[in-house]
């Protein structure tokens, strides 16, 4: 997918006037993108809309559109979850209510980096790259970003109508599965990938 450029962020003002419609349009697009994973996780598959999204809230949330470099830093951040070719990108969230719950229970989870799979029909499953900023020997992040890599003939799967697509987590200290809607399939695949 082509990466984000400042032609397509839209000044404060503009964004101000078409932000109301431009979320309830991301919202949908999320809700088709989204899988659950078990009680506590959820797996937001991204594409370039979502992340432009990103930019334009993190913009409006620092009211930064006018500081140098802003739009720059906020691509630096976004532009490398935009999947390219041959790649699926997604943010996982660990969801626990309460700072106590999150407290007990993301620094179990070291080690996460080496247990979530997505299986794609019959090819090998295929394990997620996550961004080592947000994981290390101590404790792990509630929300972490992650690519899978895809063979040629994995994309080929993912595009094909009925294909089985599932994601596995094999965690000691969480394990689940979920098979992912033939609509999130369908999302996903119409991507360019």
């Amino acid at each position: 997918m082509t990466l984000l450029t400042a032609s397509d962020i839209l000044r404060k003002t503009e964004y101000e006037q078409s932000r109301p419609a431009f979320r309830r349009r991301i919202q949908v697009l999320k809700d088709k993108r989204r899988v659950l994973v078990g009680d506590h996780c959820s797996v937001h598959f991204e594409c370039r809309e979502t992340m432009r999204y990103q930019v334009q809230e993190m913009l409006r949330a620092e009211d930064s559109w006018n500081r140098p470099h802003a739009v720059a830093d906020e691509f630096e951040a976004y532009n490398p979850l935009i999947p390219q070719k041959h790649e699926l990108s997604a943010t996982i969230m660990f969801e626990y209510e309460t700072a106590e719950e999150r407290s007990t229970y993301l620094p179990k989870f070291v080690g996460i980096d080496r247990h979530v799979w997505l299986h794609i029909g019959d090819t090998d499953p295929v394990l997620a790259t996550f961004d080592r900023g947000q994981i290390d020997e101590r404790g792990v992040s509630a929300v972490q970003y992650v690519k899978w890599i895809l063979s040629p003939e994995q994309t080929e799967g993912l595009g094909r109508d009925g294909s089985v697509l599932r994601l596995r987590i094999d965690h000691p200290a969480y394990q689940a599965q979920a098979v992912v809607s033939e609509e999130t399939r369908r999302e996903i695949a119409g991507d360019p990938l």
